[in-house]
């Protein structure tokens, strides 16, 4: 396996396939997820000739299962170390959910020539808590709910999302899937326990709206309108203003996870969009 030894010494899994001379495409992972979230993507996009490039956020997956350091200056900070090791340019940095958070707080403050182009897919951005200045955010009990069920029973709370909200499982005559829900379950058991309570707080109540507006390369926002996870009103629209260049994409009725319900539509724009 492949690691990247950050500052203070945490190890980042990534994986990194491809002709090393073709165009990068970087996945940032959602929350308690890890760079196995992106299967479907790396495969179409390893087959359409780009190399592919995902990693585990710390206290994630294979990564070093810190806990300190699970924030956002953090998070951005472990992938420029990653950017640096493998000496990216001209990269797409595509990011889903908590891990469109991160791209935000990353490619603004990215070295120059690193990135050509982001995407934020039913991400966290501008900001996920109500606050004075965000009246349509979620209140913070919501995200308490989230601590004080992981504390409680991890292993049932991270099969109760999957099952429910995140794809939409729990809608009226939805093709649930039962491999998807344990493979979320997978991934999310694999990392630490404390990473996964302190991420809950870098996701919510993170405000991305400098790093939105500091972005000047171009910028796909897709965001589904039944998103149960990342309210669609509160968030795509408001980030796609804040951009100088960015793009909205609203995909009806759609889910949270809709990369891994619906990956022919999504590949498609995404390819489509870097392509353009």
């Amino acid at each position: 396996m492949s690691f990247v030894e950050t500052n203070d010494g945490t190890l980042i899994f990534y994986k990194d396939w491809g002709p090393r001379d073709a165009q990068p495409v970087v996945f940032h992972h959602g929350w308690p997820l890890t760079a196995d979230d992106w299967d479907n993507q790396m495969m179409f996009f390893l087959g359409e000739g780009f190399r592919v490039i995902a990693h585990d956020r710390r206290g994630h997956g294979r990564s070093t299962q810190t806990w300190e350091g699970n924030e956002m200056d953090t998070y951005a900070a472990d992938v420029a170390a990653l950017t640096d090791h493998l000496d990216l340019k001209d990269a797409v940095h595509v990011g889903h959910s908590t891990g469109g958070g991160e791209v935000a707080h990353y490619v603004a403050r990215a070295k120059p020539g690193r990135v050509a182009k982001a995407v934020l897919i039913g991400a966290v951005p501008p900001i996920m808590v109500r606050t004075d200045k965000n009246p349509g955010g979620l209140p913070i009990e919501v995200f308490d709910g989230f601590r004080a069920a992981l504390v409680a029973n991890r292993a049932q709370f991270f099969h109760d999302v999957p099952a429910g909200p995140f794809y939409g499982f729990n809608r009226p005559g939805a093709e649930v899937s039962q491999g998807v829900i344990e493979n979320w379950w997978r991934q999310g058991m694999a990392g630490g326990a404390k990473a996964h309570y302190d991420c809950i707080k870098a996701f919510s109540e993170t405000d991305f709206t400098e790093d939105l507006k500091s972005i000047t390369q171009p910028t796909l926002v897709m965001h589904g309108d039944d998103d149960q996870i990342v309210p669609y009103a509160a968030s795509a629209p408001l980030s796609a203003e804040l951009l100088k260049n960015g793009v909205l994409k609203t995909y009806k009725g759609l889910p949270h996870g809709m990369c891994t319900t619906h990956p022919d539509i999504i590949n498609a724009d995404l390819l489509a969009f870097i392509r353009r």
